[in-house]
């Protein structure tokens, strides 16, 4: 269940894949009792389905949509949705996030027990679980600008 550094991409697509690459190899590694397997399912589908999200949020806007150059978060560039994107899209978008947002948090949570429980020892999860804490306040920062109103 070794966890190598996440990639080095700036991408938060390819960021969140990684993760959930991460997420299906420590499932992959869980001891196959019982409650290890009720709670590596958990991990997994909340894990997993983080990239399908930002995914999603992605399409919400369309190709024809002028786009900002985009804001630096550390060394993660995001493109950020510009004022001429409909409402109808900006809802889309944060909803989008809003549920990315919420499937991190159920990992944090599934990540937590999984230690916890003295399942798996807590230094073989803490480089996941930084990660996943590092993506939760990256979309919290997403979800705060695109909230802002647009000047």
């Amino acid at each position: 269940m070794k966890d190598e550094n996440p990639n080095a991409s700036n991408d938060l697509s390819d960021r969140t894949k990684a993760f959930a690459l991460r997420v299906i190899r420590c499932f992959g590694a869980l001891p196959k009792s019982t409650d290890a397997q009720v709670l590596g399912k958990q991990v997994l589908r909340s894990g997993t389905s983080v990239g399908a999200n930002y995914r999603e949020a992605q399409r919400a806007r369309s190709k024809a949509e002028p786009r900002s150059p985009g804001v630096a978060l550390g060394s993660l560039h995001i493109v950020q949705p510009t004022g001429e994107m409909s409402g109808k899209r900006t809802r889309q978008f944060v909803a989008k996030i809003g549920d990315c947002l919420q499937e991190l948090d159920e990992s944090a949570y599934w990540l937590d027990l999984l230690v916890e429980s003295g399942i798996v020892p807590a230094p073989k999860l803490s480089p996941l679980q930084d990660e996943c804490n590092q993506l939760l306040a990256i979309f919290t920062t997403i979800s705060k600008k695109a909230k802002l109103p647009r000047s």
